[in-house]
């Protein structure tokens, strides 16, 4: 596939077996929410209850369902540290062939676990992308197997976008239609494949991705219309979202997204720490980001109420959260 459509989303859905992912909501939250009097509806779709821990499970099983029987059996390869490893060891692991996954070798032993407890093979290498990209070229050539992109690729983006479908649906039989939703960004295979099926069958529905105020690539980048970098090193307790916007998603972003908002990283950390108290949620520092964007973004609020934006969606993208390192973020955060 060499583009994204909404039959694309719709095929994904009828052929992947996924949970369909319930959506919360908060009063406590709603308060927060609350910008001049003027209340807000927010919906909570928690995808860190999909399978793996987060929505990167939809995109992988669609890619890996769309192999052919011979490609399959040679297996699949990516390089990631994060949730899209476990999400593809998983939808490997279902469909009963092999799953090569190139970790860097700092990688937390809890993720490398985990990845290897879904089947697939850990390979480490230096912590360099250079160093990713050259260890799964080798792989590849010695196995056959097949690279699967994180968020590069428009067969995992379809699988992403069909969490849209689910939560337009959801809201709609709450009695809450969506005016808004908040996507959180890193590569931006997630924002893509949600943008793409909301601008289809709700094209009134506003669009705005989050991401960490560190790490604004995509912000940089929707202002200037094209590619611009994060600075070398920089960093974010949002590490699910360091990642750059990519080649093929930032065309579809700039076509149908409607803005990109920023937060701290104190607003991150506070913004998780609300979630879990009041939503009893075990969500990671990437999944606060929409949140925070809601309840702390000041000129998000705003336009809000000059758009008459009431009930806005937002996607809870994972849990796959070190306990211990969570609880001493936790320790000087004041709600």
């Amino acid at each position: 596939m060499t583009t994204l459509n909404i039959n694309d989303i719709q095929a994904a859905a009828a052929r992947i077996h996924v949970h369909t992912t319930p959506v919360l909501t908060s009063t406590i939250l709603n308060e927060i929410a609350e910008y001049q009097g003027l209340t807000r509806q927010l919906l909570f779709k928690c995808e860190l209850l999909q399978k793996s821990g987060s929505f990167k499970f939809r995109g992988a099983s669609n890619a890996i369902a769309l192999l052919s029987n011979e490609d399959a059996q040679k297996g699949v390869c990516t390089h990631s540290s994060g949730n899209h490893a476990q999400a593809l060891a998983l939808a490997a692991k279902l469909r009963g062939i092999p799953a090569y996954v190139v970790m860097p070798s700092n990688s937390p032993e809890v993720k490398k676990s985990a990845v290897r407890g879904y089947g697939a093979k850990v390979i480490e290498c230096e912590p360099t992308l250079q160093a990713r990209e050259d260890t799964a070229a080798k792989v590849i050539a010695d196995t056959g197997a097949t690279f699967i992109h994180p968020f590069n690729n428009f067969n995992v983006m379809a699988g992403q976008g069909t969490m849209a479908l689910e939560l337009l649906k959801q809201a709609e039989d709450q009695g809450t239609p969506l005016d808004a939703i908040i996507v959180p960004v890193g590569g931006g295979g997630m924002l893509s494949g949600i943008a793409t099926a909301i601008r289809n069958l709700s094209p009134k529905v506003k669009i705005f991705a989050a991401e960490p105020m560190n790490v604004n690539d995509c912000s940089l980048s929707f202002v200037a219309k094209d590619h611009v970098l994060n600075a070398v090193g920089a960093t974010s307790v949002a590490d699910g979202l360091l990642t750059n916007v990519g080649t093929n998603t930032l065309p579809i972003i700039l076509d149908k997204v409607d803005g990109v908002f920023t937060v701290s990283e104190e607003d991150i950390i506070r913004t998780t720490k609300l979630v879990w108290t009041y939503l009893k949620l075990c969500i990671e520092p990437s999944a606060a980001v929409g949140v925070s964007v809601a309840l702390h973004n000041k000129e998000f609020k705003a336009m809000c109420d000059e758009q008459n934006i009431r009930n806005i969606g937002v996607i809870l993208c994972g849990g796959n959260v070190d306990i211990v390192k969570i609880a001493k973020l936790f320790e000087n955060c004041e709600q």
